[in-house]
């Protein structure tokens, strides 16, 4: 018998920055597209998609809620190192590259 490990949160937001869509829970560390700006300074984010406020309450935007999320910058840091490697077989061309995508780490403060 499997007990059911199933974590769930009293309110938290899915907001968009970057092209990609994020969940913030208050508290919560999270890497995101890099944005410009020193650690410690305060950003909001205002394309906030939907919001989880309660057991059964929720908020859709339509696109986006009127409210926004405060967040502040931890640090800037880079993911890591991805390898792109390209070949043509029995045509010895052979191409190695190297990426590290550039991030933002952020702490949510309130929704």
């Amino acid at each position: 018998m499997q007990k059911d490990n199933k974590v769930t949160f009293e309110n938290y937001a899915i907001f968009q920055t970057g092209g990609k869509q994020y969940q913030a829970i208050p508290g919560k560390t999270i890497a995101i597209e890099k944005i410009e700006g020193e650690a410690g300074t305060k950003i909001e984010f205002s394309e906030v998609l939907f919001r989880k406020t309660g057991e059964d309450k929720f908020e859709f935007g339509k696109p986006y809620l009127n409210d926004s999320i405060k967040a502040s910058i931890v640090k800037q840091t880079k993911g890591p190192k991805l390898i792109v490697f390209r070949h043509k077989r029995r045509k010895k061309q052979r191409t190695k590259k190297g990426h590290r995508q550039p991030l933002t780490v952020i702490r949510i403060e309130s929704l």
